[in-house]
């Protein structure tokens, strides 16, 4: 199993976080919040073009990652590729050391940074996390055997957020079906509903990880209420952080407490620090996460 997978079977809490390969191929800022956390952090989301800003594919960040001894989640969209290029990038993957994926339908292009790319979404994170069950079958979606058979350890998400929960347990349950080993959430802000999610989805028993992005500042907490479906920051948040004369001392306590809440709630927390990587270390050890 890989460290990751170690690390869930442990049964302790999980700390996973998420790195952003660039716009472009100069990987040292990649590099170095990899080491500053790795001793803290069981493995490492590397994204997929996140919010359709065209960035480097992430299965080179991950294949360099694991060069590293650095353990990689590789995230894979179906905004970009059809079903050929899914399977394809799979098994390239598998043939490179990567055996964590995340798999998600991704962000519609015109959000992004070439709004005029056109979408494939040939097929959905449903869909993926099958494809990845048959390739670790060894035949491919057609049926046609496969020479050589990847090792490949499938999650996806979920939205404990979304309007309607029972439609999102739903779509867990098919990811689970489909054969999804873990799930990571979307950012949580409110421990109480969190809960009441956790009280429903934890029928499956199969590892949940809450998402927390590290909130910079008020206009960010609202940014997020706006766009992001699923995700309420509570006007308390928001007013602490209005407030705050020392904003990165703040955001650290408010992730710090959601941090512990959440983890006490589930398997672990998925942190998501945006460019507030140095912060990490300082909000794990406050939650009594800490690995160093």
């Amino acid at each position: 199993m890989s460290r990751f997978e170690n690390a869930l079977a442990a049964g302790r809490p999980v700390v996973t976080c998420e790195l952003n390969p660039p716009k472009g191929t100069d990987l040292d800022s990649l590099y170095e919040k990899a080491a500053t956390l790795d001793s803290r952090v069981d493995a490492f989301n590397v994204t997929d073009s996140a919010g359709s800003t065209m960035t480097m594919a992430p299965i080179a960040a991950a294949h360099l990652l694991i060069d590293r001894g650095i353990e990689p989640i590789l995230q894979i969209t179906g905004r970009d590729r059809n079903r050929i290029a899914v399977q394809s990038e799979l098994l390239a993957a598998a043939a490179l050391g990567v055996r964590n994926v995340l798999c998600m339908s991704g962000d519609p292009p015109g959000a992004g940074d070439h709004p005029d790319a056109k979408a494939v979404f040939d097929i959905d994170a449903i869909a993926i996390v099958k494809a990845i069950s048959s390739l670790t079958d060894g035949a491919d979606m057609s049926g046609a055997d496969l020479s050589g058979v990847p090792d490949l350890n499938p999650g996806a998400v979920a939205n404990p957020g979304a309007d309607d929960l029972d439609k999102e347990l739903g779509r867990m349950e098919d990811k689970l079906e489909a054969g999804a080993k873990f799930f990571q959430t979307q950012a949580v802000y409110e421990p109480a509903t969190f809960e009441k999610f956790m009280k429903a989805a934890g029928r499956f028993g199969v590892p949940v990880i809450a998402g927390l992005i590290v909130l910079k500042s008020a206009r960010m907490a609202r940014y997020l209420n706006a766009n992001l479906p699923g995700v309420h920051v509570p006007d308390a948040i928001v007013a602490a952080m209005d407030g705050a004369e020392d904003r990165r001392k703040k955001s650290a306590e408010v992730s710090s407490d959601l941090a512990r809440e959440l983890s006490a709630r589930c398997r672990g927390v998925h942190v998501m620090a945006i460019g507030w990587e140095s912060e990490v270390p300082g909000i794990l050890d406050a939650a009594g996460l800490s690995r160093g």
